[in-house]
This record gives structure tokens, C-alpha cells and sequence, in this order.
């Protein structure tokens, strides 16, 4: 058997993205911030959430690695941090036309 076994590591990484991206509202959430950066405030109009729950993705997807924040004086900004999540993303966007 002579081909490359998957790192574990790796599979333990991708599992917890996909897992993060699993529900509804962190995936509306990614889909938004694919487009542009933007507040807890935009991203709860958008999402029709309350600002507390967007927080509490934000903050699920910030300590996975998969989105960080940037401050401009009051605001705080969210974008993807995850290069491997942009791809992701635009794929998904395709096939299910999000």
C-alpha cells in the first residue's frame, strides 16, 4: 500500500471547520462575510439574529480560526481569517446557489 495516508491532524481541523460551517446561521454568517467584511450590527440586520447569538458565532468561529476581527475606532469589523474557508465558501455557493 503505497499511497499517502491522510494526517490526522489535518482530518481533526477540516472536521471542525465543516462542523462550524454545519449550521445555518455561522454558514449565513461566512456566506456574508465571503462578500465583505462587516459589524456584529450589519450581520444581525442581515441575519434577522439577535445581537447576543451573532456574538456568541463570532465569537465559536474566532477561536476556531475561521473568522477575525479588525478595530476602526468604535467598530469591530469580522472577515475571514481561514484561507482554506474562501474556497470553501465560493464552492458552496455554487453547487447550492447561496
Amino acid at each position: 500500500m503505497s499511497a499517502k495516508l491522510p494526517d490526522h491532524d489535518k482530518c481533526t481541523r477540516a472536521a471542525a471547520i465543516l462542523k462550524s460551517i454545519a449550521h445555518p446561521q455561522r454558514l449565513f454568517i461566512l456566506c456574508c462575510l465571503f462578500q465583505n467584511e462587516m459589524t456584529v450590527s450589519e450581520l444581525e440586520e442581515l441575519a434577522g439574529a439577535s445581537q447576543p447569538v451573532i456574538s456568541q458565532h463570532l465569537t465559536r468561529m474566532r477561536l476556531e480560526g475561521i473568522v477575525e476581527p479588525r478595530r476602526d475606532g468604535n467598530h469591530v469589523y469580522y472577515h475571514l481569517a481561514d484561507t482554506q474557508v474562501q474556497p470553501l465558501i465560493k464552492t458552496m455557493e455554487k453547487i447550492f446557489n447561496l
